[in-house]
């Protein structure tokens, strides 16, 4: 059974909770490895989780209330988010996920989700809003 911390991995065995908000900010230490960011714990509103469940709930709002600006917020909120940690993550350790593509990328629910929720809501924001038609 899996445990609350690995249960949605993004690479390898790195979940958002293990990434730090300001190793996005300011990078990845010189020298760490996947592992040594898969053991970091970090509390759950200084982490990359908080900037996706920000992203999450924007589009929630967005949904709900049909608020074309939060949804651009929280497409914007979300692709920069993974888009900083993939950018973060390929400085430090690029070489290794070139290598490993295979084993790092296979099973990654994280990723999937987030990826996938990210780019159909991207999607059906970039579709024309409706107008009314009027009946003379």
């Amino acid at each position: 059974m899996q445990t609350t911390t690995d249960s949605c991995p993004v690479v390898g065995g790195i979940t958002p909770g293990d990434v730090a908000v300001i190793d996005l900010r300011d990078g990845f230490p010189t020298g760490i490895t996947v592992e040594q960011i898969e053991s970091q714990a970090g509390t759950f509103y200084t982490s990359m989780t908080a900037l996706l469940l920000a992203a999450a709930v924007l589009l929630l709002v967005a949904a709900l209330v049909g608020s074309r600006a939060a949804g651009w917020l929280g497409v914007i909120v979300g692709i920069g988010t993974l888009a900083v940690f993939f950018w973060r993550l390929n400085d430090r350790v690029g070489d290794y996920l070139r290598d490993n593509y295979h084993s790092l990328f296979t099973d990654r629910w994280g990723l999937y989700l987030a990826g996938g929720g990210l780019i159909i809501a991207l999607l059906a924001l970039l579709i024309p809003k409706e107008r009314p038609t009027t009946v003379m």
